[in-house]
């Protein structure tokens, strides 16, 4: 999987509004507030069933009703279009749960 062009980058970005560009990781970071332990923990086993399949995982925390997400390609040294379909999956799924929104 080729690394995304910094255009391509922005431009997928637009498509993802709660997710942030870290320019210097070469990475995008979301981090989700759930009503309890429970739903963060539903909430990761979905994604984390979708990442196994598709062979690219997030490097994530949780703690509690926090869950944070960095999306990058460490064998492509950045953003690749696996990290944007993944974000977008998560989005989709994160949709499904009474989010008390994104944690600031």
């Amino acid at each position: 999987m080729e690394k995304l062009d910094p255009s391509r980058v922005q431009a997928s970005l637009a498509t993802l509004p709660d997710w942030t560009l870290d320019a210097a990781c070469n990475a995008i970071h979301r981090k989700f507030l759930f009503d309890g332990f429970v739903e963060a923990f539903a909430f990761m086993t979905q994604v984390a069933l979708a990442a196994e399949k598709r062979n690219h995982h997030p490097e994530w925390s949780n703690v509690y009703n926090r869950v944070h997400i960095t999306l990058t390609t460490h064998d492509a040294g950045g953003l690749t279009q696996l990290d944007i379909e993944l974000a977008r999956y998560i989005d989709a799924v994160a949709q499904r749960f009474a989010l008390r929104g994104d944690e600031s």
